[in-house]
């Protein structure tokens, strides 16, 4: 049993080692190994009310509902990723974390957001993203700063851009790109 669990560990991180040793192992390999360009794309899909909510208010300031921009709300995201834009389609992986709108002045969210895939050859690998993001422009940038597995030492930008927004309910479908540099 121990030895299946130990193969379908090492499968689902993409073919790496587990566990500290394997970790050290793997930085001692960093200085000759050559870096990668990664190309993701996929549909992030935020339901906050009706059915099948995935992200939740856990958190709000005592200014959050006279505020214009809702500053002080805090939420906390298990987000679907799809290959594409409709619910229906694929998914790829989900996008789970924190995110708060940040500021007095505009919309904008303080994103902390792990990128979690669960198909595909990415499967068992994490993308973390730490940054800002002005939900109003039309395109956002946002750094990814680290990642797991496949995406050991990660870095790179993830643009975003809202494909769907429903004033009533605040669901929203957002585009993702993402490029990363890993080894």
């Amino acid at each position: 049993m121990l030895c299946s669990l130990v193969i379908i560990g090492t499968a689902a991180a993409g073919g790496l080692k587990e566990g500290p040793e394997a970790v050290e192992e793997w930085f001692e390999k960093v200085p000759y190994a050559k870096e990668k360009l990664t190309k993701l794309h996929f549909y992030f899909h935020d339901t906050v009310s009706g059915k099948n909510i995935t992200s939740y208010t856990v958190a709000q300031s005592n200014i959050t509902f006279k505020s214009p921009t809702s500053f002080g709300l805090v939420s906390v995201a298990d987000d679907p990723l799809s290959v594409g834009p409709e619910l229906d389609s694929k998914i790829m992986g989900r996008a789970q974390g924190i995110y708060g709108l940040d500021s007095l002045e505009e919309l904008s969210l303080l994103m902390i957001l792990n990128l979690a895939f669960t198909d595909g050859k990415y499967n068992g690998s994490t993308l973390s993203v730490l940054g800002h993001n002005p939900i109003l422009h039309k395109y956002r940038e946002m750094p990814i700063v680290g990642g797991s597995y496949v995406f050991r030492l990660a870095r790179g930008i993830a643009t975003a851009q809202t494909v769907w927004y429903n004033l009533t309910t605040n669901n929203a479908v957002v585009e993702y790109t993402v490029m990363v540099l890993h080894y």
